[in-house]
C-alpha cells in the first residue's frame, strides 16, 4: 500500500478522465491508486471548487468501482465529506438507504470530515438510519464514527446510546461504546444482551 500511495503522489495532478480510467480497471491496485489521487487532490488547498465538484461527481457516478471498505475509507472523507461540508447533504441520506453495502459505508464514512470540524449531527442521524445494518463492515464503520463523534460531543453519544443501545447490532454497539468508562460500557452491553435474549426466547 505504501508503494501505491507513493506512486499516486507522483501523479497527484492527473486529470479527471485519466483517474476515471484507473477506476475502471479490474485491478484493485489501480483503483486504490485512483482513489488515492482523488483524496490528495481533494485535500489540497489549491484545488479549485470546480475540480472538487468533478472529484465528487466521479466518486458518486463510479461508485460501483469503489467496491471495498478501504477504497471507501481512503477517499470518502475528503472527496465526498469535504465537498459537502458547506452544501446540502441529502445525498448521504440517499446512500444510507442504498442496497449497495459500499454506498451505505460511504454515507457514514463521509461524515468524518464533518466530525473533524466538530459538526456531528449528521453522523448520529445517519447512524440512526443504519442502526439495523446487517453487514459487519458497515456495522463497524457506524460504531467507529459514532465513537469519534462522541469525542467532540459526549452528550450526543450518550443520548444516542440511551435511545438505541438495545436495538443496535452488538458489533456496532461495542465499537460505539469502546471509549466509555467500564461501567458505562458494561451497562449498555448488558442492556443489549438482555434485548437479544428476549428476542430469541
Amino acid at each position: 500500500m505504501a508503494s501505491i500511495f507513493a506512486l499516486a503522489k507522483q501523479f497527484v495532478e492527473m486529470p479527471i478522465f485519466e483517474i476515471e480510467k484507473l477506476l475502471q480497471s479490474d485491478y484493485y491496485e489501480a483503483r486504490m491508486g485512483a482513489v488515492s489521487i482523488m483524496d490528495f487532490q481533494a485535500r489540497n488547498k489549491k484545488t479549485t471548487a470546480t475540480r472538487k465538484k468533478e472529484l465528487f461527481d466521479l466518486y458518486i457516478n463510479c461508485h460501483e468501482r469503489i467496491n471495498n471498505w478501504d477504497l471507501v475509507d481512503r477517499s470518502a472523507p475528503y472527496v465526498v465529506g469535504g465537498y459537502l461540508f458547506d452544501k446540502p447533504r441529502n445525498i448521504l441520506y440517499k446512500l444510507a438507504k442504498s442496497k449497495n453495502v459500499w454506498e451505505r459505508r460511504t454515507a457514514i464514512v463521509s461524515t468524518y470530515f464533518f466530525i473533524r470540524q466538530k459538526d456531528v449531527s449528521d453522523t448520529f442521524k445517519i447512524a440512526e438510519l443504519l442502526m439495523h445494518e446487517e453487514h459487519d463492515l458497515v456495522q463497524k464503520a457506524v460504531g467507529s464514527w459514532v465513537r469519534e463523534a462522541g469525542k467532540y460531543d459526549k452528550l450526543a453519544l450518550i443520548e444516542f446510546l440511551d435511545s438505541f443501545a438495545p436495538l443496535l447490532p452488538t458489533t456496532m454497539l461495542r465499537y460505539a461504546a469502546e471509549k466509555l468508562d467500564k461501567k458505562e460500557k458494561a451497562t449498555y452491553l448488558e442492556t443489549n444482551r438482555k434485548k437479544i435474549k428476549r428476542n430469541r426466547a
